[in-house]
């Protein structure tokens, strides 16, 4: 039941539905929450305000004596209040949330209110009619025991759902943690043991905070950012106006103004995420502030300082000694805790700015006009979610650094200067010329940032890799394609190898001491001057180390704000462009319309006029490229409008010339979004012709269709998107040329049920594009565009009798009989229709025999021969088809970490590990030499021999200096040795799998793969590397120097490394999976963005906006889930280590203080201040560890596609195969039999047929009759299950599939093209002249239209061609296939967008120019190949019939019976 309530002043219609799906057909029952917060509350009061005057009568009427006041009376009456104050409690509770959160529906405000907003509440009520009862002497009340039944029952369904909610949440415990627990991050060590148990998996994750989600975040910020743009565009139309009136901007002003956008832009976006996020972000700079105080008092200074100086007062009272030591480990916790609440601050505002950046570049996509939309691909869109919400994130944690180094750094300097006097001004002489040294270092790798210009062109590229690999393969292509991204990928390595080089490395001991010694001799080097001096040395090194990163991510960060400022600040799509006015009588009014695509470019609609008559069908007509589509879209407001008006009457439903699929069910597909209908979903699917189709899918309707709709036919995609537009009930119908990729009778099925005057769309208004001669009676007015005019306007028959262009027209094409014209529109994609449908039957016999590790339904275009086990397969699973991206578990394979340093190579490992061996070893001679020189005994108040120590000091410092270069540029370039293997095997596997491969993997899973992964190898793996191998040898130097001076010390040491290798083992698990998590639920964020953008127009024209923004705010967060924990993880690790550090430094102070007596003030400095950084070198040791080990995950993901099942080689080597095969085209079948997997059935059984050269056979069959498999066979895309194929009496299976694929041509039937110029899509491998390029764009009559554009060849190709009409891009494939002109051509059906005018044309053009080759067609035009040699029938993979056309009709067979249907005899 459904009722409808429309509430006054909330302005809009609630609905509230007891859902049967949800309520009744269901193994668990539930009524919606509307239902829930509404009539189940409302139902107890209604009872009780109806009733009661009537009780109250009855109780009038009959009085039998007051009865005392008992405590049963009170106690009832005192509950009663405060029932009644707790719902007015809740009430003001929800109306204020409801003000804070406007995601709260109405009914929850609702529920209670309807209680309040009548004088009394129910509980009132009830208390009175109490009292009423007593003083009436009524001792028991049927009437208020109903009321209390009802209204516990009623309150029953709630509570169920209420305890539902909390047992299925896994809410995050940081809300109910104590506060040591917050501090120490105990409170995340459940789910770190969970991990050690068993590998984590999504349902054992947290559910996000609510301050985390997409929701919360994107609301607050939306409208900020929307004001910050609207204030942003009104300054660029002051400055336009501005240069309007005067003189026309240079070039130069104007790259600069373009230069001042993008950046005001920028930090349009960073004001408003500080204003959001801002808050939050300084209670973390306020800890970091903390830290300050605590590094300066630091442990190093503090224990060197006052330590010491007790080492050296030999009458000093013990407790000094443990004073000093406990005073140092309690500021060294202090440290840790405020460094790690810092951290985990800066990471969750990273988060939330992710979230943030994603969610508006998200919606962005969903408002950008065609114009901007055309200047930035998917493959950039993709790169802006993925590598620059990644700058911004290590912006966030590192943005502090820039500011509060200067002021570390400052305060180390003063303390030098109290400490050593005048000689520490060369410390700060040589900090401040680093200073500008860094500054200058940051600003070069900030240019250097490049990297993601190129990083953001190959991605673009292998987006358009991935969606047009079909043609790549057909034509043998893949190699130009390799080259093109190896291209960019080597600029990119390129930029990246600079800016590793020029990271910066600074040496300042050597510089003071050696002045500090040379200002006087008098000066002398003790103990505590020259350890004290190290410590605040040490200090120095970490701001001074963080600077130059700090500065080089900021530049990043600026770069990343720029290019994102630029992308949401791009032209939308205006809202006024059409106008939902209610008309007289009209469903569609533009008035005096010019449109263009751009704002600047020429218009593509000139001088529109159209009044569409309400529930009429009005069918547009014209050549291709006349502006048919362009129309469509200016009734849907896509285009630019110049002038004039459009107005819609109602709501709209469009179906584009291309089909766009989402990856998701055929019921999802055709219902998107709306509840099931069953009776009008039934009815919409047999309207258009669906059933059968559903008949042969393994699953119904229930099948997963692929990305794109790959495995569904041209003809099905086009009926589904078909069925999608009808479902909806809409008023307007805009129909873009929908039955082109039709069979003739399914075409003239779907206008008779679906378009025409008795289809189920009769009453609504239909404005359709079309091709087809025969349905242009039946429309009550059609349109004749010209060049972006209507030329003329009116019914069939006024058109005929004004005997203007369109009456000709319709004279010259429709002399056949007119149900010809029908097969006329017919088309192209039964290409592939023949090998699903095909496939589909078999699945139907075969779903016990499919291969496990296989997806039970795939597109069966490319697909492999099945191997050989065969396994029994569940048939739940029937019907999936995209393989989800999965997780590995447990910890990474030894094998990852040899894969990684085999690419780099033993010559580069065996030098890197010499260099950190070198440098520790200076090192640790340096710090020896140092403690020597501080125990040396002072002669006449100075010490001998300072000139040869100081040079033998200074040398082993530049030798350190020298060794840290060496390492840090050999693990770079190591790095980027092995990147660079990695990323060129990934791209070879992926392009060398087949057809099936790319049809079951999401193109998520790999752009995720060369996006992401392949980031975290170049940059993340040898920082990591650096970090760990440095702090690695360090800790031997700490131990060999701690083990001379306090061989005790050991005892320590020992157990406390095997303490941290099982913390380390221990977390590691946790954290490895946590990454894979994160990774793996990444991938389809990109795979919805992907679809979204390519849907966007149809998205907006079924208002479905913000469902997909609901969707892609869930992918995300179901991102961050896995994201949060991984960061919680690494804090967790980091505070807990550090204090058990803490605890040993504790020891070594305090062993120290014991020996006192025995050791010498130098060895005590030397060795205590070295066991002071085992903590935190430890610590680090295992952080870095485990951040190699969590990218490890990287090369683990990217080496997934080595071991797919792979096509066959290319090109054999050594192949005696001549230049000019094949030189007559001759094409023999010998027992030939296809199978898409094995234990299917044949698609083509024991064909055998020879072909001689020159001659012309056209192939037509049912749907399924296993016509595309015979070009799938020829081509190799599909191997033979037996036979062979011998084109020249040479065996196509015995050659390489490029020497195969590029010596024959196909013209397909999805007209494919790359973003690039018209000359690259053309000829990819420049092996062609201008000439005959030109030749044969003058032969696919695109001539005239090439020489019109402003570039001529060089004109730049949007993805995937969208700048060119369809019927344009089809006729760019035929240029192609001329431009080839090889001896055997195979036609898909590749004329179906185009007018019947150019068809006949380009049937003429294949004639003369391919008169010497062997042409076989897949043809449903009958009428196209009657002049053809030889036709041959398919019937169920069976040959039926073969002959000359005439000699078929003539027999009255299969071949007679489809000439009849089409009218042709």
């Amino acid at each position: 039941a459904i009722w409808k309530c429309g509430f006054g002043n909330f302005g809009q219609q609630y609905t509230l539905r007891s859902d049967w799906n949800r309520t009744w057909y269901t193994d668990k029952p539930d009524l919606t929450e509307c239902f829930q917060n509404t009539v189940l509350v409302w139902f107890p009061c209604v009872y009780l305000w109806l009733l009661a005057p009537f009780y109250a009568l009855k109780l009038y009427c009959h009085d039998c004596g007051c009865i005392r006041i008992s405590t049963l009376c009170t106690a009832k009456t005192v509950l009663g209040f405060l029932l009644s104050g707790v719902s007015r409690l809740t009430f003001t509770i929800r109306c204020n949330a409801s003000h804070t959160n406007l995601t709260l529906t109405h009914c929850h405000t609702l529920s209670p209110s309807l209680s309040l907003t009548l004088p009394l509440s129910p509980q009132v009520l009830a208390i009175c009619i109490i009292q009423l009862e007593r003083i009436r002497g009524c001792r028991s009340s049927v009437f208020l025991f109903l009321f209390w039944v009802l209204a516990v029952v009623c309150s029953l369904v709630p509570l169920r759902a209420k305890i539902q909610l909390v047992m299925y949440e896994n809410p995050c415990p940081v809300k109910d943690a104590s506060f040591l627990s917050k501090m120490l991050f105990w409170w995340f060590t459940g789910l770190v043991v969970k991990g050690y148990r068993t590998p984590l998996e999504a349902g054992d994750l947290w559910n996000l905070r609510e301050e985390d989600t997409s929701d919360k975040i994107i609301s607050d910020l939306e409208e900020e950012w929307t004001t910050e743009c609207a204030k942003l565009q009104q300054q660029e139309k002051t400055i336009a106006a501005g240069v309007a009136l005067g003189s026309r901007l240079p070039d130069q002003a104007q790259i600069l103004r373009k230069l001042q956008k993008e950046q005001s832009s920028g930090f349009c976006l960073l004001r408003t995420l500080a204003r959001n996020l801002g808050p939050y972000f300084l209670t973390g700079t306020m800890k970091h502030c903390m830290i300050l105080p605590c590094s300066l008092f630091h442990p190093y200074p503090l224990s060197n300082s006052l330590l010491l100086g007790f080492m050296n007062e030999e009458d000093a009272p013990l407790w000094k000694g443990y004073f000093y030591a406990t005073l140092m480990f309690l500021l060294s916790c202090l440290q840790s805790l405020f460094n790690h609440q810092y951290m985990y601050t800066c990471f969750t505002v990273g988060m939330r700015v992710k979230t943030a950046v994603m969610g508006l570049v998200y919606r962005k996509s969903l408002v950008i006009n065609s114009a901007s939309r055309r200047t930035c691909t998917v493959g950039e869109i993709v790169n802006l979610v993925s590598a620059d919400t990644q700058k911004l994130m290590d912006f966030v944690v590192y943005f502090n650094a820039v500011w509060l180094a200067p002021i570390e750094i400052a305060l180390c300097l003063f303390f030098l200067w109290q400490h050593l006097g005048p000689s520490a001004l060369a410390g700060i002489a040589t900090v401040i010329l680093i200073f500008p040294l860094n500054g200058f270092i940051a600003k070069k790798r900030s240019k250097l940032q490049v990297q993601m210009k190129f990083m953001d062109g190959r991605i673009k590229l292998m987006n358009e890799i991935l969606n047009g690999i079909k043609i790549l393969k057909f034509y043998a292509w893949e190699k130009a394609f390799l080259e093109q991204v190896l291209g960019y990928r080597e600029k990119e390595l390129k930029a990246l190898k600079k800016s590793q080089i020029l990271y910066s490395i600074s040496i300042i001991a050597f510089a003071m001491f050696g002045v500090y010694v040379l200002i006087d001799d008098k000066n002398v080097l003790d103990a505590q001057k020259v350890f004290v001096s190290m410590a605040l040395i040490n200090i120095l090194k970490t701001p001074l180390s963080q600077l130059p990163f700090a500065m080089s991510t900021t530049m990043q960060a600026i770069v990343s704000l720029k290019r994102l400022g630029k992308y949401l600040c791009s032209e939308e799509l205006k809202d006024d462009n059409v106008a939902k006015a209610p008309l007289n009588g009209e469903g569609v009014l533009i008035d005096n319309g010019t449109f263009s695509w751009t704002k600047e470019g020429p218009p593509c609609l000139k001088r529109i006029n159209v009044r569409v008559p309400q529930g009429s069908l009005v069918a547009v007509v014209g050549h291709v490229g006349s502006g048919k589509s362009s129309l469509l879209s200016a009734m849907l407001g896509e285009t630019e409008k110049r002038s004039g008006s459009v107005s819609i009457k109602g709501s709209v439903a469009y179906v584009p010339q291309q089909a766009w699929i989402q990856n998701a069910t055929v019921q999802d597909n055709v219902t998107f979004g709306r509840e099931k209908q069953k009776t009008w979903y039934q009815r919409v699917l047999d309207a258009c012709a669906l059933l059968p189709d559903l008949e042969i899918l393994p699953a119904g309707d229930s099948t997963e269709i692929g990305e794109k709709g790959l495995n569904l036919s041209g003809g099905q995609k086009q009926r589904v998107s078909l069925a999608r537009a009808v479902y909806r009930k809409a008023d307007v119908y805009l129909l873009d040329d929908p039955l082109s990729a039709v069979d003739a009778h399914v075409g003239q099925h779907i206008f008779d049920k679906v378009i025409g005057p008795k289809g189920v769309l009769r009453n609504k208004t239909r404005v359709l594009v079309t091709h087809g001669m025969s349905f242009l009676p039946q429309a009550d007015l059609i349109l004749v565009l010209v060049d972006g005019e209507i030329t003329e306007s009116g019914s069939y028959q006024e058109l005929l009798s004004r005997h203007g262009a369109f009456a000709d027209f319709i004279h010259t094409f429709a002399s056949n009989d007119r149900k010809e014209s029908v097969t006329e529109t017919a088309t192209q994609r039964e290409v592939i229709i023949a090998i699903d449908e095909q496939t589909f039957a078999s699945h139907q016999q075969a779903i016990h025999h499919v291969n496990k590790n296989v997806v039970p339904f795939t597109n069966l275009q490319g697909m492999e021969p099945m191997s050989e086990i065969d396994e029994e397969q569940v048939p739940e699973d029937l019907g999936k088809l995209m393989e989800v991206d999965k997780a590995r578990t447990g910890r990474v394979r030894l094998e990852m970490y040899m894969e990684y340093f085999k690419t780099i190579g033993m010559a580069f490992i065996i030098p890197i590990v010499f260099l950190y061996a070198f440098q520790q070893g200076a090192s640790l001679t340096y710090n020896y030499w140092l403690s020597l020189w501080a125990d040396e005994p002072i002669v006449n108040g100075t010490q001998v021999d300072t000139d040869m120590k100081l040079a033998v000091y200074g040398a082993l410092g530049f030798a350190q200096g020298i060794a840290i270069f060496g390492t840090t540029v050999a693990i770079s370039v190591g790095g980027i040795i092995a990147s660079r293997h990695l990323h060129m095997d990934l791209l070879k596997n992926v392009l060398h799998s087949p057809m099936s491969f790319f049809e079951t993997t999401p193109s998520g899973n790999l752009l995720n793969r060369f996006a992401k992964e392949i980031d975290a190898i170049d940059c993340m793996i040898p920082d990591g590397l650096k970090m760990m191998l440095g702090y690695l040898f360090k800790l031997m130097e700490v131990c060999i120097i701690v083990m001379l001076a306090t061989p005790f010390a050991a005892v320590v040491i020992l157990p406390l490394a095997i303490l941290y290798a099982f913390v380390q083992s221990f977390y590691v698990a946790t954290s490895c999976q946590l990454r894979r998590l994160e990774s793996v639920s990444r991938s389809p964020i990109y795979t919805h963005f992907n679809e979204t953008v390519q849907g966007a127009s149809v998205i907006r024209a079924f208002g479905e906006q913000h469902r997909f923004i609901v969707q892609a705010n869930k992918r995300v967060d179901f991102n961050q889930t896995s994201y949060f924990p991984r960061f919680v993880a690494t804090r967790w690790l980091a505070v807990n280590l550090e204090f058990v550090g803490n605890g040993v430094v504790l020891a070594a102070a305090i062993l120290s203080v014991m020996g006192k007596d025995t050791l010498s003030p130098g060895i005590v400095g030397l060795a205590v201040s070295h066991s002071l950084q085992v903590t935190g070198i430890l610590s680090w040791i295992v952080r870095s560890w485990t951040d190699v080990e969590n990218n490890i995950v990287s090369v683990e993901r990217v080496k997934e596609y080595a071991d797919t099942a792979k096509e066959a080689v290319w090109t054999v080597e050594g192949s005696s195969l001549p230049l000019a095969w094949p030189q007559t085209g001759t094409i023999e079948f010998q027992d030939y039999g296809l199978q898409y997997r094995k234990g299917l059935d044949w698609a083509l059984k024991g064909i055998t047929l020879k072909i001689q050269e020159k001659e012309k056979v056209g192939i037509v069959g049912r749907t399924g009759a296993g016509k595309s498999s015979l070009a799938l066979g020829i081509f190799r895309i599909l191997e033979a299950a037996k036979g062979a194929i011998y084109i020249d009496g040479v065996n196509i299976a015995e050659i390489g599939l490029h020497d195969l694929r590029s010596r024959i041509t196909i013209i397909p039937q999805d007209p494919v093209l790359f973003s690039g110029s018209l000359r690259m899509n053309l000829d990819p491998f420049d092996t062609y002249t201008d000439e005959e390029i030109w030749s044969s764009l003058e032969l696919a009559h695109l001539k005239n239209f090439v020489s019109n554009l402003p570039d001529k060849l060089n004109y730049e190709c949007s993805e995937g061609g969208e700048n060119l009409s369809l019927g344009q891009r089809q006729l760019v494939c035929l240029a192609r296939a001329l431009l080839r002109k090889t001896k055997i051509l195979v036609l898909d059906e590749a004329t179906a967008a185009v007018d019947l005018e150019t068809d006949t044309l380009i049937q003429s053009t294949i004639r003369q120019q391919f008169e010497d080759c062997t042409v076989l067609t897949i043809a449903h035009r009958l009428n196209t190949i009657m002049d053809y040699t030889r036709v041959i029938v398919m019937d169920k993979g069976h040959i039926s019939e073969m002959d000359s056309p005439t000699n078929l009709i003539s027999n009255r067979g299969q071949f007679y019976r489809m000439c009849r249907e089409a009218g042709l005899v």
